[in-house]
């Protein structure tokens, strides 16, 4: 049976610097009647469970490891004891969610996860957290993109860009360069595509994206602004 996507909303608050944001989040649902992979579980895992029903869940795939979008990855996995996959560089937003434990998979460019037939290729692309990642289907025609890209354009952290510099060529090198039919699937939002979103890039690159920063406050050398959020992001896993 031909693989098809659900989409499961959940909205709840994420606190961020002290300031609270409201927030829908997109979870994924990829497979057919008999199998599935979860994309990002956030918040509401009973939500997730009820779309998912009684097939069974291979894996649960973390485009990225903010607490939004992992919240409800143990319990979502736990269901037929599914591995739960993250890019290494995103452990420690990992373990800021979940203290006592560890992903299963420690997910590189170009890793395939398989599902009902179709295949998911691991895109990395860093920005907005450092193990960003994004998850191509050629055979769907769609990439889902985490944080990395909304419909609106590049994605932010409480308002701001963590990275630019880093999330533009992501943009550039891994996404804008799929054809321009392919779906762009977002943690955020409504969906769009390539093509709607490429023409923007140049715009981007600019400054568009950061207005007048540059009279108000340099930016630092790999993009980000000086106010930005900080993350607490060391490399050791311990």
């Amino acid at each position: 049976m031909t693989a098809r996507i659900e989409r499961v909303v959940t909205a709840g608050v994420v606190e961020i610097d002290d300031v609270e944001h409201k927030v829908e989040n997109n979870t994924w649902i990829v497979g057919d009647d008999e199998e599935v992979i979860v994309i990002d579980p956030a918040r509401d895992a009973e939500k997730i469970l009820e779309q998912v029903g009684e097939r069974e869940i291979l894996a649960v795939i973390c485009t990225h490891g903010l607490a939004d979008h992992v919240g409800a990855a143990i319990e979502v996995a736990a269901k037929d004891e599914a591995v739960i996959a993250l890019h290494p560089k995103d452990k420690r937003l990992w373990r800021q969610t979940w203290e006592d434990t560890w992903p299963d998979i420690d997910m590189e460019d170009e890793g395939l996860f398989a599902v009902a037939d179709t295949e998911l290729e691991v895109l990395t692309t860093p920005g907005v957290t450092p193990g960003g990642v994004s998850l191509l289907s050629e055979s769907l025609g769609v990439v889902f993109t985490g944080e990395t890209l909304l419909a609106d354009g590049p994605g932010k952290l409480g308002g701001e860009y963590p990275s630019l510099a880093d999330q533009l060529t992501s943009i550039g090198e891994r996404l804008f360069t799929l054809p321009h039919e392919t779906r762009v699937l977002p943690a955020h939002g409504e969906e769009t595509t390539i093509g709607d979103l490429e023409p923007q890039f140049d715009r981007w690159l600019s400054g568009s994206l950061t207005g007048t920063l540059e009279e108000s406050e340099p930016p630092l050398p790999d993009g980000s602004r000086a106010s930005g959020i900080k993350l607490d992001l060391d490399d050791d896993d311990d």
